[in-house]
């Protein structure tokens, strides 16, 4: 019964806040105002305690740009995480622009969208990442390229470092400044996860969304930490499966020391 209540509640806070935003949204959005990237932002705040999350950054956000987070991914959780503690906008593989809901949610925070089996259209998304990025925005790169199950990360894909490369060539700057963003969910209701109930947060991509959606609201109580780590510069010049192993290397012993403390 206290689930179902949740469930309910959370479904009448997000219809209220998403009614009252969304108008001033669009209408930032048609006269390109820096509203428009503030918006998101504080609709991921608000939402974070409707479904439960408790969200905290450890480390800090580097002030250089311009500036690409790159973190590993468990869940759609990530990004209403990430996009609490930032402005932010993300990289998304082309297919998300049609998911029921997340679709319109990322077309809402202005995301990216990357269709890698079309390589004649690379050159505009690269462009469009580039220009982002000259703007002072803060892009996030999921570089595993799919979710894990949140206890360990993935091979990260060097070729989405290739548009990172690009888009630093076409930077008015020559470079762009890399961060990484490990996140870590690690507690349920005040309780250490363990491997066998992460589950309960993170989505590997064979679950279903509207049951993972519903158990996440059902529990209420889940605590997400999001390490943030040394700002690498990165320029077409830098070797770009170095940087990678680098930057993976990194977010494992993260990601490792954050769940061992538990």
């Amino acid at each position: 019964m206290i689930g179902k209540l949740r469930i309910c509640l959370a479904a009448a806070v997000f219809l209220l806040v998403t009614l009252v935003m969304l108008p001033v949204h669009l209408v930032a959005l048609a006269l390109d105002l820096p509203l428009a990237r503030r918006l998101p932002h504080i609709w991921h705040r608000l939402m974070c305690p409707v479904l439960g999350l408790r969200v905290t950054a450890c480390g800090e956000l580097s002030t250089r740009r311009p500036l690409m987070l790159v973190a590993n991914h468990a869940s759609w959780l990530d990004i209403v995480a990430l996009s609490a503690v930032a402005e932010v906008a993300f990289i998304a593989k082309a297919e998300v622009r049609d998911w029921p809901f997340f679709g319109w949610l990322a077309r809402w925070q202005r995301s990216v969208f990357v269709d890698r089996d079309r390589r004649r259209s690379a050159g505009s998304q690269i462009a469009a990442i580039a220009e982002r990025l000259d703007r002072g925005e803060i892009v996030v790169l999921f570089a595993e390229g799919t979710t894990s199950d949140g206890n360990r990360v993935l091979d990260f894909k060097s070729s989405l470092f290739g548009a990172a490369r690009d888009a630093a060539g076409r930077s008015e700057h020559g470079e762009i400044i890399l961060q990484t963003a490990t996140i870590a969910y690690t507690r349920i209701h005040g309780l250490p996860m363990g491997r066998r109930h992460r589950t309960l947060a993170t989505w590997p991509g064979d679950v279903d969304l509207l049951p993972h959606l519903l158990t996440v609201l059902r529990e209420g109580a889940i605590d997400v930490d999001i390490h943030f780590g040394s700002p690498v510069p990165f320029s077409p010049e830098s070797d770009r499966k170095t940087v990678t192993r680098g930057l993976h290397g990194e977010i494992s012993r993260s990601l490792s020391d954050v769940l061992r403390k538990g």
